[in-house]
């Protein structure tokens, strides 16, 4: 998993106030894996996905991660 998903994860954990093994599955909202070869291919690039009530946005870079309230 490239470490920008895993730092989307740990934030939605952390707003939802739980840990991440008791989010829902990540590949019920994306294919983990083809996001990490997108997210690996040195473009720049960015994904924008919903995932458990939430608006997911990754760079390439682990630190850019943005987790937004899909009520807002």
């Amino acid at each position: 998993m490239h470490p920008a998903l895993a730092t989307a994860l740990t934030r939605i954990a952390a707003h939802e106030g739980c840990d991440r093994s008791a989010l829902p599955p990540l590949y019920d909202a994306v294919d983990p894996e083809a996001l990490t070869t997108v997210l690996e291919s040195n473009a720049d690039v960015t994904v924008r996905f919903e995932y458990g009530g939430y608006r997911v946005v990754v760079g390439s870079d682990p630190d850019e991660v943005t987790v937004i309230d899909a009520d807002r």
